[in-house]
């Protein structure tokens, strides 16, 4: 009969195999109830996820609508941001459940134009820039959420794999290596029984 790594023999070897076995059962559990989890957080970040897609599709298309009005009206020379504007900055946010480490929110700030160097623009103008200021928003919105659904869609695949791992060769492993162990002490205590009464007969039959 061979042994697992670890496995002591005989009757000490049973109690050892039932404890791992046990703790086999129960991280097949607890992977299985973390599992239903993930899934629920899964179908939740798949909807938000189209959610937010569209808000970017509308929101970058709206802002294309302005910006080619403003072009048309002020020329591309107005489109120009003034020398000296600082960028866009983003700043992510991030958290952890289940394990998984992911973006739960993403906020952007955009640069106030200098009143020294401000210059009376057009309507379309100012309408085309607070439509990519809602357009950048919705797009980091959008990447907040398509990271977070990518590492949830990871961590289900990851834990899936576990859980098989336990269920599918862990646990069978362990209950062939308990019912080997348990026939082979039966058979030896058989044996034993049976070698005792021939001994005893043996005894009978001297005197």
């Amino acid at each position: 009969m061979s042994r697992l790594r670890g496995q002591p023999p005989g009757r000490a070897g049973l109690m050892w195999l039932r404890h791992r076995l046990g703790l086999a059962h129960r991280a097949a559990s607890r992977l299985d109830q973390k599992l239903q989890i993930l899934r629920t957080e899964q179908a939740a970040f798949g909807l938000l996820l189209e959610r937010s897609g569209r808000a970017w599709t509308e929101a970058i298309g709206e802002a294309e609508e302005w910006l080619l009005r403003a072009a048309l009206l002020g020329g591309q020379e107005g489109l120009r941001p003034p020398d000296g504007q600082p960028p866009a900055e983003v700043s992510i946010t991030w958290t952890n459940a289940l394990g998984t480490t992911y973006p739960s929110r993403g906020s952007c700030t955009t640069p106030t134009p200098d009143p020294r160097t401000a210059t009376v623009s057009p309507a379309a103008l100012v309408e085309a820039t607070a439509a990519y200021r809602r357009a950048l928003e919705a797009a980091v919105e959008q990447a907040v959420v398509s990271a977070a659904s990518r590492a949830i869609d990871a961590e289900v695949t990851m834990t899936r794999q576990r859980l098989r791992g336990v269920q599918d060769r862990w646990v069978p492993r362990l209950e062939g290596a308990l019912a080997e162990l348990r026939l082979s002490l039966d058979e030896t205590e058989l044996a034993e029984h049976v070698r005792l009464r021939w001994s005893a007969d043996r005894e009978r039959v001297a005197r």
